[in-house]
């Protein structure tokens, strides 16, 4: 009976040392599956984090494009103002001398009224040896100014207007010329906004307007589609006014530039 069971256990062993043996295989396996799993796991969850930091940016620049079109629809609800401007604009540069002239030569009252302005300033100023009333001046300036806070920009460039031509000499003047530029920028009048602070950047060199100036040029350029001439401003302003308040302003726009054209 004992060398039965001796026999039994035997031949039983090297099946039970297969069976070890087969159970330690299939252990290593395991493991070497679940530090698979884990390696992959890892390479998926780095994967993830990229595909999430593509889409923050995405996020972050389609956000920025919907606020300048908000910016731009805010700009053009309030359009209405240029054509009562630009009906002031006539009725002021036009008088009894344009009765006999063809209509189609005030196809841009405002642009003709900025122009005139610009063309006319040296002679006035020449006539002029001073400011006239420097009390009368300022608060004309102040009058200007209150309009074009409070909004009412047809009012602000009609008065803004009138004080370059009336003060030439001001030390306030290239700030009168960046308002009324601004006044027709709001109201989406791109192309004489445009004239009104090229003025001032050609005329006024040493003013302090100039970089914000010189930064609203770009802006028209970016409005009136000439993208190439925009870039080249915006770089301006960039590289003569660094670590200013325009040239952060021009840095930002110039990248949205470069992602919307691709370069």
């Amino acid at each position: 009976m004992a060398g039965a069971i001796a026999s039994a256990m035997l031949f039983a062993y090297p099946a039970f040392a297969q069976d070890s043996r087969l159970s330690l295989a299939d252990r290593v396996t395991r493991l070497e599956q679940q530090a698979q799993s884990r390696d992959q796991g890892g390479t998926g969850l780095v994967n993830q984090i990229q595909q999430l930091s593509d889409q923050m940016r995405q996020l972050q620049g389609q956000v920025e494009e919907l606020q300048h079109q908000l910016q731009v629809l805010n700009d053009k609800n309030k359009a209405q103002y240029a054509d009562l401007d630009a009906r002031l604009a006539r009725l002021e540069g036009g008088g009894a001398g344009n009765t006999g002239r063809p209509q189609a030569q005030a196809v841009n009252p405002a642009a003709a009224t900025t122009a005139t302005l610009a063309s006319s300033q040296p002679a006035a100023a020449a006539s002029s040896g001073g400011v006239a009333d420097p009390v009368a001046a300022q608060a004309a300036y102040d009058t200007a100014f209150q309009s074009i806070r409070a909004g009412n920009y047809v009012a602000a460039s009609r008065e803004f207007r009138s004080f370059i031509q009336q003060y030439p000499n001001h030390a306030l003047v290239p700030n009168a010329w960046y308002w009324l530029g601004q006044s027709y920028f709001v109201t989406t009048n791109y192309a004489v906004a445009l004239d009104a602070f090229k003025h001032l950047v050609a005329q006024y060199p040493q003013s302090d307007k100039l970089p914000d100036a010189l930064l609203k040029v770009g802006y028209c350029q970016i409005e009136l589609k000439q993208t190439a001439a925009a870039k080249a401003t915006l770089k301006q302003v960039i590289a003569k006014y660094p670590g200013s308040d325009s040239a952060s302003l021009a840095q930002e726009r110039l990248q949205r530039l470069q992602l919307q054209s691709g370069s």
